[in-house]
């Protein structure tokens, strides 16, 4: 689950991680109310107005402004609020902005230069242990950095058992150049954001960039945090930041209903039980010139309710043309799944696209005797190369 930058932040701080304060924002009369408030508990009187996306690059895409009096917090929240934001992490389309994060203005002149890291911590799925990641060339070319000087960026791999050593953190600060104060402040901050990260079943910080400020202190200026959803149910409190208006209302839909969908751009809806059959379905439907349109896992109980909903999702898509059904009825029976889907056929009546049913295992003559005599628009298939085959007949 991801969360939006002000409620990472608000985590962090939570774990000792020090952030740049800032006030989330609806309008523009409660951004220049929040910049008010953010100068008297700061005395910053510059501020930064940041579009609260699930996405990056929001830098990019105009989306982050600077304002350098109250007059602008107003005129720029005005200009970002309700903006459909294109950043090269969004579609063309783009994401509707709906709030604000005022800010307080971190880059003051100091004794020392400012200066810009890159830091993230996630799972490394080769070695099965968390890692940390981090670079001085922190800031939104991060990932250029990544592609042209791959050497300029560090990987400190953390042991399970034993958790972040201090010898790391101190590994981190030193390999990025810092020496003094900053790099006292930097061996808490990552001892902080580890910990963080560890204590809310996180798959993913992102921290670009943290800062160096000019009197040394170390801060996070932005924070791109992502939950394990499998640990949500340790931290209720976590999940209700959840904003579905960030989603896509089908996956949203999906998820309510139980079912595991993704959405993808072709022409063939798949409904199937089973993660691996869903896989090798939508393979068989490629190798026989199809493109499916989604994955749909309906899991063991499909029952009439189940099969109906996936139908109702699946037909959403204006570019699905078939429908590919393949069920094995392992667990379930499968003339309770071909009786689904008959009713669900009825129930939805306007379905304007061929199905085809491919059913195996427990009563599976009868329930393509069962589609066979329904009537319907339904097509029966006993290998699953046929089922694909008939669908790209259908499909032309």
């Amino acid at each position: 689950m991801n969360l939006h930058e002000y409620q990472g932040k608000d985590i962090l701080a939570s774990f000792g991680v020090r952030v740049q304060r800032g006030i989330v924002a609806s309008t523009p009369d409660e951004a220049v109310a929040a910049a008010k408030k953010l100068n008297e508990e700061t005395g910053t009187s510059w501020w930064v107005v940041k579009a609260q996306i699930h996405a990056g690059g929001r830098g990019k895409g105009g989306g982050v402004k600077l304002a350098k009096s109250l007059d602008d917090v107003r005129s720029l929240s005005e200009e970002i609020l309700g903006m459909m934001l294109v950043t090269p992490q969004t579609s063309a389309e783009g994401k509707l902005v709906n709030q604000v994060l005022i800010a307080e203005d971190v880059y003051y002149p100091g004794e020392s230069e400012t200066s810009e890291i890159y830091m993230s911590v996630l799972l490394n799925r080769n070695t099965g242990r968390n890692m940390i990641m981090y670079s001085t060339e922190g800031g939104m070319d991060i990932e250029e950095v990544a592609d042209k000087t791959p050497e300029l960026i560090f990987t400190e791999e953390i042991d399970p058992k034993v958790g972040l050593q201090g010898f790391q953190a101190r590994k981190i600060a030193f390999n990025l150049g810092l020496s003094g104060t900053a790099f006292k402040e930097m061996v808490k901050f990552v001892s902080s954001l580890y910990k963080a990260y560890d204590g809310i079943d996180a798959s993913l910080f992102e921290i670009n960039p943290v800062l160096k400020t000019s009197d040394d202190k170390i801060l996070a200026v932005d924070a791109k945090v992502t939950l394990d959803d499998n640990g949500l149910f340790r931290h209720k409190d976590y999940a209700e930041l959840r904003d579905k208006r960030e989603e896509d209302p089908i996956d949203v839909e999906a998820g309510e209903a139980g079912l595991n969908f993704v959405n993808l751009d072709g022409n063939v809806g798949c409904m199937v039980n089973g993660a691996g059959l869903a896989m090798a379905t939508m393979d068989i439907i490629k190798m026989a010139g199809g493109n499916p349109a989604n994955f749909l896992d309906v899991g063991g109980t499909a029952d009439a309710a189940r099969v109906e909903k996936a139908f109702r999702i699946i037909l959403q898509d204006d570019n699905v043309k078939a429908i590919l059904v393949n069920i094995f009825g392992g667990i379930v029976r499968c003339d309770r799944v071909a009786q689904g889907i008959i009713d669900a056929y009825k129930n939805i009546e306007n379905i304007s696209v061929p199905i085809i049913v491919r059913l195996q295992g427990t009563n599976a003559e009868l329930a393509k005797e069962m589609i066979d005599n329904s009537g319907l628009e339904v097509h029966s298939a006993i290998a699953l190369a046929e089922a694909a085959s008939k669908v790209q007949e259908l499909v032309g």
